[in-house]
């Protein structure tokens, strides 16, 4: 089989708030500036941080998830953006070793060198420890390097260098600065749609890059080119002809991209829709609301009461409706955020959620449905009461408690549930022709 030779890396850390996605979008903006075409992957499923790291790039960042889509997929992703990238490089989740599978595991599987990503803010020789650690504590695994992330200054980093083992190179000592962090809440990073100065901050952390790290590429990895479509449209699934209307704006945002993608290479046409703005759904075969923070947007979404009874006609009208997390809570009766506010909702689903000041559910999760089996994940602060009973549970695949229900009300189907439709391209297609 051909291959092509791309230079590749994943970037990891011992443990989560390392400043993995601030180092990962300071290499991306800093190559794309010098004008190289950049494919930037997000280990496992997330939503928020791949956002970032596509505007650090200008082109979207896919997820590469061994569980969800499969090596197969993975590879297929890999392939593409071995075909026409200059650089691939792709964010771990959590920490390197974490997890089944674990970004060490995407990293072993398909040859790609680790940068590691250490915050030293508050550490000294235990700094070429914890380096020494990453690079020997499983087979399989090239260290290209470290970068000391948030140094107190030009002897501070001397130190930290001068700790590593003999064979492990400094990549970059990152100063300490306010200006390179970014906020957060409850669900991780504050969404990139919210930040004003996100392009300022991004070429403020190529300059930091620039500054303190190292220009060249990483290491070339031979990536077969196979191809298989990333998105399959084979086995019969079909969505040719179907429009569907997807919910996008501050309260639902949630969507990966290869979604999208399958939507598209099953033949459906896709159109987007605010359900804080807009006065009702365009005109569609079938409804997606995707999650999101609805619990940050109450009054907008239960004042729209336009756009309410457009969802409810389109659900009386039998035509199909898809709703994960924050997309299901606003069709509940009723919802209250953090401070207790609780507003009225769309009202197709009989029950009520409340947001809880500690994770509710998170996990990988797998459902088999009657259209079919589907993986996915669940990541959630709040807790509900639906009268319903339910259609389907969920399991985790690692043997986690989290067992998200799936709810069907007609042509709703409605779960905590996040779907990786690449997962299984013919279950989709049913799913949204219901």
């Amino acid at each position: 089989m051909p291959t092509r030779a791309c230079p590749a890396m994943l970037i990891g850390a011992p443990a989560s708030g390392q400043g993995k996605t601030c180092v990962t979008a300071a290499i991306t903006r800093f190559h794309a500036l010098q004008g190289r075409r950049v494919q930037v992957f997000k280990t496992g499923p997330d939503f928020i941080d791949p956002l970032f790291l596509a505007r650090a790039a200008g082109r979207p960042a896919y997820q590469l998830d061994l569980w969800m889509g499969g090596e197969t997929h993975c590879r297929s992703l890999l392939s593409a953006a071995a075909s026409e990238a200059d650089l691939i490089l792709v964010e771990g989740a959590m920490g390197l070793f974490d997890g089944s599978p674990s970004s060490a595991d995407l990293a072993a599987a398909f040859g790609l060198p680790v940068l590691a990503v250490i915050d030293a803010g508050a550490m000294a020789q235990t700094f070429g420890a914890i380096a020494y650690g990453l690079a020997h504590y499983r087979d399989g695994i090239r260290l290209a390097g470290v970068v000391a992330n948030r140094v107190g200054g030009p002897a501070h980093a001397g130190m930290l260098e001068s700790a590593l083992p003999p064979g492990i190179r400094m990549k970059a000592a990152l100063p300490h600065d306010a200006r390179l962090a970014l906020p957060e809440r409850h669900l991780g990073l504050v969404q990139a749609s919210e930040l004003d100065d996100l392009e300022l901050r991004l070429d403020r952390w190529a300059d930091a890059w620039a500054e303190h790290g190292t220009a060249d590429l990483p290491p070339a990895v031979a990536f077969p080119l196979c191809g298989a479509a990333p998105f399959d449209a084979s086995a019969g699934a079909s969505m040719r002809g179907l429009r569907i209307a997807i919910a996008q704006d501050a309260a639902f945002s949630f969507i990966y991209p290869a979604n999208l993608d399958l939507l598209h290479a099953l033949g459906a046409e896709t159109v987007f829709f605010s359900p804080i703005g807009d006065s009702a759904i365009p005109r569609a075969d079938a409804l997606w609301l995707p999650g999101g923070y609805p619990e940050l947007h109450l009054d907008a979404l239960a004042h729209n009461e336009a756009m309410i009874t457009s969802i409810r006609a389109h659900h009386a009208a039998g035509k199909a409706i898809v709703a994960e997390c924050g997309g299901m809570l606003y069709l509940l009766d009723s919802l209250a955020d953090g401070r207790g506010r609780r507003a009225s909702l769309v009202g197709l689903m009989p029950g009520s959620a409340a947001m809880q000041p500690r994770l509710a559910a998170l996990g990988l999760q797998a459902v088999n449905l009657p259209e079919g089996a589907l993986r996915g994940h669940s990541f959630h602060f709040s807790r509900s009461n639906i009268h319903l009973e339910p259609l389907a549970a969920g399991r985790c695949p690692n043997g986690g408690a989290t067992a998200e229900a799936v709810y069907r009300a007609g042509s709703l189907t409605a779960s905590y549930m996040h779907f990786y439709f690449p997962s299984n391209p013919l279950a989709v297609a049913r799913l949204f022709s219901r």
